[in-house]
C-alpha cells in the first residue's frame, strides 16, 4: 500500500466526541496534514474576541447568525446566516458575534496546530 493510503482516514462526524472548550462553545475536529475542519456550536450572544491567525479560514453558517468585525480599526464589518460562506485571509485580525444559537464549519489551512494541541486558545476564557 503507498504512503498515501495509510494516511487516509475515513470517519463519520457523530463518532467524534465534542470538545467543550468554554459555557458558551464546543468543537469536534477533523484533521489532515494541511487541513483542519471543525464543527462548532455556539450560545446566543457569545463573542469570539478580536484575533488573528496564519491560517486562512473558511466559515459556513448552517444555523443560526454571526456578526463578524474586521481590522484592528474595526473598519470592515460582515454578517452572515445559514447556507452563506465567509473567507478570512490569513492574518486578519477578526471578531465574531453570535446572534441565536449558531451551528456552523470552519475551515482553516494550514491546520490548526493550536487547537490540535489545546495552547494559545483565547476561547477556553
Amino acid at each position: 500500500m503507498s504512503e498515501h493510503h495509510e494516511r487516509l482516514q475515513e470517519t463519520s462526524w457523530d463518532a467524534i466526541e465534542w470538545e467543550q472548550v468554554n459555557p458558551s462553545m464546543k468543537r469536534k475536529l477533523v484533521n489532515g496534514d494541511r487541513i483542519t475542519v471543525a464543527q462548532i456550536m455556539l450560545k446566543d450572544g457569545f463573542v469570539v474576541p478580536m484575533h488573528s491567525h496564519v491560517n486562512e479560514q473558511i466559515t459556513q453558517v448552517i444555523s443560526g447568525k454571526m456578526r463578524f468585525i474586521f481590522g484592528e480599526d474595526r473598519a470592515k464589518e460582515v454578517t452572515i446566516g445559514p447556507g452563506e460562506v465567509l473567507v478570512i485571509p490569513a492574518n486578519l485580525p477578526h471578531e465574531a458575534h453570535v446572534i441565536g444559537d449558531v451551528f456552523e464549519t470552519d475551515t482553516w489551512s494550514p491546520r490548526r496546530e493550536d487547537w490540535i494541541n489545546k495552547t494559545g486558545d483565547c476561547l477556553r476564557r
